[in-house]
């Protein structure tokens, strides 16, 4: 049975849009799934993961899915390859984000293994470094990491050389429409100490410098949370690994005349 929770916001200040307005323009859709947090040899996670690939393959017009960290439960190889071989079904591309419970050099899954079991399984990934780009439909999709695989924990850590690395990115392309995928969220969804990211005003104001970011999508906090801060939308994902089990589908319109506008839809579903 499905259930359908519809949250949706206009970043242009318009109630009537009319459609030879959007077909002058360019749109994305995508499916976010956050904090699967995925055992192998948990039978229901298996059960629930095999579902939601149903689930998305069944969602129409969809460009892409992302998964924005907390991919697997705890750094674990054999956790990895079987989460990929079961998302590997999806007939969509897929994206990953490295969450704090992904990676670990004590428990010998770094950064750089965790990408290359990526790779293994999807030869075509572009996730060479943790921080990477994409485009689709005209849009640019950077991928910002914030874990830490030394000593890692829940909070969210961006390094400077990763701000500075975001910082080009975003003067690069000036001209494009950029969405910013992550796993640690800028605003939190709720106060929550052990979860908080790390000097994340520094991060916002780098934001601040640029006009072409329309979106920062993350997860993390288990919570679904919308809010607009100078002019960038900031959407946090509630936790697919836990009951109600949600991904979410945003789509985003650019119809050229208008500013950008966003549409997000929490999906629900039992098994």
């Amino acid at each position: 049975m499905h259930k359908f929770l519809s949250v949706i916001l206009l970043l242009a200040a318009f109630l009537i849009v009319s459609p030879a307005a959007f077909a002058k323009g360019k749109s994305v859709r995508f499916v976010q799934v956050s904090d699967t947090h995925y055992v192998s040899e948990n039978e229901q996670a298996d059960a629930w993961l095999k579902k939601l690939v149903k689930e998305i393959n069944k969602t129409e017009n969809v460009d892409f899915v992302v998964f924005t960290g907390d991919n697997i439960d705890s750094p674990n190889a054999k956790s990895l390859h079987a989460f990929l071989r079961t998302v590997g079904k999806i007939k969509k591309p897929c994206y990953f984000v490295i969450g704090n419970h992904d990676v670990s050099t004590n428990a010998k899954l770094s950064k750089a293994k965790y990408l290359d079991i990526i790779r293994y399984h999807n030869w075509f990934s572009p996730a060479w470094k943790p921080n990477y780009t994409f485009e689709k439909n005209g849009f640019l999709f950077v991928v910002v990491d914030g874990a830490k695989e030394i000593i890692p924990g829940p909070n969210g850590y961006y390094k400077q050389e990763t701000l500075d690395w975001l910082d080009k990115v975003l003067t690069k392309n000036k001209k494009k429409q950029v969405i910013i995928l992550q796993h640690f969220p800028l605003i939190e969804p709720r106060k929550m100490t052990s979860h908080k990211t790390y000097k994340a005003e520094k991060y916002l104001e780098l934001l601040d410098k640029h006009e072409n970011i329309v979106a920062v999508i993350s997860g993390h906090y288990h919570q679904n949370h919308e809010v607009m801060r100078n002019g960038v939308y900031h959407a946090s994902a509630p936790a697919f690994g836990e009951e109600p089990h949600y991904f979410k589908v945003i789509e985003i319109v650019d119809s050229k005349s208008f500013l950008p506008m966003i549409f997000t839809q929490l999906r629900e579903f039992d098994l």
